[in-house]
């Protein structure tokens, strides 16, 4: 018989290559996980630190995708609680805001109702008596403020916590390690990376290529070459102001374009503002903000609290995957995409796109493809009910 050193190889220690390689474990399988710098190093420690269900995918009629990451959510908020938290989100209407009070209502209802309707999926109308205790919030010409709930997290810790369950159920983590190449037979794969500049091999059944936006270049490295799949990389800049929100997160509109921007209270007493949308095209390790996104970050910021420092401590930026289409990004699916080598009998599937929320649930669907492939296993755990806990807590 055939000697293997893993069932499952993942490449990339970003939240979706850390969650497949729970999941993995979890079902019983050996799992080596790659990754060439740190874990969350790339687009898993430059997001917007939500575990939220997305309310403008409203919009977009993306309902499944926001039931879905509202089950996420809250089973994050109980497997993680030192890392989830509960936090509140504020919406200002004022006459120019392209959503109106009723519309905002109606989106609200939908998310309570995709929330299960308790006392956390409640909404509520901010009174007028309480809007100068917004955090320097304009008040000028504001007509309304809506409270609902979501929750933020630090996202590095997250994915952290995570890898650290999946290797107390077994899994293996090689860091730093870089995938060289990859040479796909009937019935295994030969996988070749390098440790402190030497070369070697894991015989495994599968790979998951879960490298977020080096995932297209990792696919190139495949013999044969495995499917392609259209995707823009998309760059998303936050900057770190002094000063924190006190209240919780702002969901504000911006003027010029009507895209979404959060104002989030983060580390350290600080405040968080992003993201932008920019199509990118370039190296990912390339990416940096960008002049016109510090402009554009601080102009709505100023906006909306005219009377706070809008000098900027810290800023970074990251890539998101996306599904390549003409028009901005913003109104785009945020549905994450399975590729792989082979429907009936896949070696190599690729994770493209995807939520920091649903990280769990992906690794679901990655799972359930693999079976079809994997020898059965008897499970160990469940991610749905493994805890999860902070590593600065350890």
């Amino acid at each position: 018989m055939a000697t293997y050193d893993c069932d499952v190889l993942v490449i990339g220690g970003g939240i979706h290559g850390v969650g497949v390689a729970q999941a993995a474990a979890a079902a019983g399988y050996e799992v080596v996980v790659l990754e060439q710098n740190d874990l969350a190093s790339g687009t898993s420690s430059r997001s917007s630190k939500l575990i939220h269900g997305g309310l403008r995918y409203l919009e977009g009629a993306q309902f499944s995708l926001v039931r879905e990451s509202l089950h996420e959510r809250e089973l994050l908020l109980r497997l993680a609680p030192t890392l989830v938290k509960r936090q509140k989100f504020f919406i200002p209407i004022y006459p120019e805001t392209s959503r109106r009070p009723w519309l905002m209502r109606l989106g609200l209802g939908v998310y309570a109702l995709f929330s299960g309707m308790g006392p956390y999926a409640r909404f509520r109308s901010i009174p007028k008596a309480e809007w100068e205790a917004l955090d320097g919030l304009k008040t000028d010409r504001l007509q309304h403020v809506f409270q609902y709930w979501d929750a933020q997290t630090d996202d590095v810790l997250l994915t952290q916590a995570v890898m650290n369950s999946a290797q107390q159920l077994g899994a293996r983590l090689l860091c730093p390690a870089r995938f060289v190449t990859a040479e796909i037979s009937p019935d295994s794969c030969l996988v070749s990376y390098t440790v402190n500049g030497q070369t070697k091999q894991c015989k495994c059944l599968t790979v998951v290529n879960a490298a977020g936006p080096w995932a297209r270049h990792v696919a190139t490295q495949f013999i044969p070459r495995i499917p392609d799949v259209a995707v823009d990389n998309v760059q998303g800049t936050h900057l770190e102001l002094p000063g924190k929100v006190e209240r919780g997160c702002y969901y504000m509109e911006v003027p010029q374009d009507k895209r979404a921007v959060f104002v989030m209270p983060w580390k350290n007493g600080t405040t968080l503002v992003g993201t932008t949308e920019h199509h990118y095209i370039g190296e990912p390790d390339a990416v940096v903000p960008l002049p016109e996104e510090r402009e554009y970050l601080i102009d709505v910021y100023q906006h909306y609290f005219p009377n706070r420092s809008k000098e900027i401590i810290n800023e970074w930026a990251g890539l998101r995957v996306l599904p390549a289409a003409g028009g901005t990004a913003f109104g785009r699916s945020r549905e994450t995409q399975l590729p792989v080598d082979n429907e009936s009998n896949p070696r190599v599937l690729s994770i493209l796109g995807g939520k920091l929320t649903g990280y769990r649930a992906t690794a679901e669907q990655v799972m359930h493809t693999l079976y079809r492939t994997l020898p059965k296993k008897e499970p160990i755990a469940q991610t749905s009910k493994i805890p999860l806990h902070s590593p600065e807590l350890k």
